[in-house]
């Protein structure tokens, strides 16, 4: 089962993708995007070419655990997700995903301008994999 991991911001869509045994997640691209129809136009050119089986979507909830507007936002993208690719969408909390991301690049020694190419591939990459892992804990 091959999933494709996204962090969906108000701008790019960062993607990871796991391997087929849905162990290991690995940074994959940022789309950059004007419009959802660019969005979904460039994003069905990589589900068709990763033969993607389902999304691990980012949930970007508040501290508190409740639901914030980026989160209706998500949860909206969601739906049309699943209404254009007949797939299953998980929602992953990703809270603190960025946060993580950033740090990984700064103790990397990544500079600042490259930080910003590539954070959001990094935070889909971290969101996919934590999936990923309560996966296998719940086996």
């Amino acid at each position: 089962m091959i999933y494709l991991g996204l962090d969906l911001g108000s701008k790019t869509l960062g993607l990871s993708i796991s391997d087929r045994t849905a162990t290991i997640a690995t940074s994959l691209d940022v789309i950059r995007y004007e419009t959802e129809e660019e969005l979904m136009r460039k994003l069905e050119d990589v589900v068709i070419n990763f033969n993607v089986d389902a999304f691990v979507l980012g949930n970007p909830k508040n501290l508190d655990g409740s639901l914030s507007k980026r989160s209706e936002i998500t949860l909206e993208f969601r739906d049309k997700l699943i209404s254009k690719f007949n797939k299953e969408v998980i929602m992953q909390d990703e809270r603190l995903s960025t946060v993580e991301a950033e740090r990984m690049l700064i103790n990397n020694n990544t500079k600042r301008k490259n930080r910003k190419k590539v954070i959001d591939k990094i935070a889909a990459t971290i969101i996919l994999q934590a999936y990923l892992d309560r996966r296998t804990n719940e086996r």
